[in-house]
């Protein structure tokens, strides 16, 4: 392995010298400091991270706290996306990742105990139940943390602005014509609660009747509950022009079961996903759906976590939020209700 000292015999320059030089201290000439660069760059070198960690309170270590209550991990498209960018924009700024667990070696531990088992500078709260004592515990530690989509008091957070996209897509099918319009919406959480907030915000705002009944509990990235509610909502005796679905993978459940029952999408049914995720582009017809921008929630978070990590005295807590776009595919079509 190369050492600066291999690096200093190169460059005819001492070791010192060459620490300062790849450490930017400012009173080395800037072709002594090209050189020196260039020279470390074509022997290969690398800085020893235990001495950079002493020298500078550091690890460089970001820890990824995701636990999918979906039981799809790392195969959930929507959470696979924010995590590669945090996984790519960590990398760019010099650090690696380390999965969060509740285990060590077969030893069941707090996600706390295990931040500082492996050291890590910060974490990066990606999906958990945010309300969980282990969660909590971890949020109030000295451990600097960065929340995605929930808010915890004095925490930075990054948020998919999910009112202003389910009031938007809910809209977009409220200009359509739909009025007997039906939303199945996620899980309890504070995800749910905003998109609940803007789909009631555009019916008010259009003044078009909420049919209560219509509004239905299921899961996220659950195709076959959406399928199940969808067969519900179509047995009624007056059934809704337009489903809405928790998330475009949930959609796939729903859209199918309208098939089963040899009717059309959109030209009986119209349908709506939420995340835009690439499946909602391949599929036929191409889905109506909310993209959440999940590359820039990644690269954001990391950024934010890496600001507080190394500027702890200066750096505030701060809620950020990420806009997304509307994609109207072919599974809306106008009509009066």
């Amino acid at each position: 392995m190369t050492t600066i000292k291999d690096i200093s015999k190169a460059c005819g320059v001492s070791p010192a010298t060459v620490s300062k030089a790849l450490n930017g201290y400012s009173e080395i000439s800037t072709e002594t400091v090209d050189l020196i660069r260039r020279t470390a760059k074509e022997m290969h070198y690398l800085p020893n991270a235990a001495a950079r960690q002493l020298k500078t309170n550091i690890s460089h270590n970001i820890g990824v706290l995701f636990v999918d209550g979906t039981m799809s991990g790392l195969t959930h498209e929507y959470f696979s996306l924010i995590l590669n960018s945090v996984k790519e924009e960590a990398e760019k700024l010099g650090y690696d990742i380390t999965f969060i667990s509740r285990f060590i070696g077969g030893k069941e531990v707090s996600f706390l105990e295990h931040c500082r088992y492996r050291r890590c500078d910060g974490v990066v709260i990606a999906c958990v139940d945010f309300e969980s004592d282990g969660v909590i515990e971890l949020v109030k530690s000295e451990v600097p943390v960065v929340t995605i989509d929930y808010t915890f008091d004095n925490t930075s957070c990054i948020l998919s602005d999910n009112i202003e996209g389910m009031y938007k897509l809910t809209s977009h099918l409220l200009d359509a014509g739909h009025r007997k319009i039906a939303f199945i919406h996620g899980d309890a959480g504070s995800v749910t609660d905003k998109r609940l907030k803007g789909f009631y915000r555009a019916m008010e705002h259009y003044h078009a009747p909420v049919r209560e009944h219509f509004v239905v509990g299921g899961r996220y990235h659950s195709p076959e509950l959406a399928g199940e509610i969808t067969a519900k909502l179509l047995d009624l005796p007056d059934p809704p022009t337009a489903i809405m679905y928790p998330d475009d993978f949930s959609s796939l459940g729903g859209i199918a079961e309208i098939r089963n029952r040899g009717l059309s999408v959109p030209d009986d049914i119209s349908a709506a996903g939420y995340d835009g995720i690439n499946l909602s582009t391949v599929i036929q017809p191409a889905l109506t759906t909310w993209r959440q921008n999940a590359e820039e929630i990644g690269r954001k978070s990391v950024q934010k976590l890496v600001e507080t990590i190394e500027h702890r005295k200066t750096s505030e807590a701060e809620q950020i939020s990420v806009a997304g776009e509307l994609l109207q595919g072919y599974s809306v079509s106008s009509r009066s209700s």
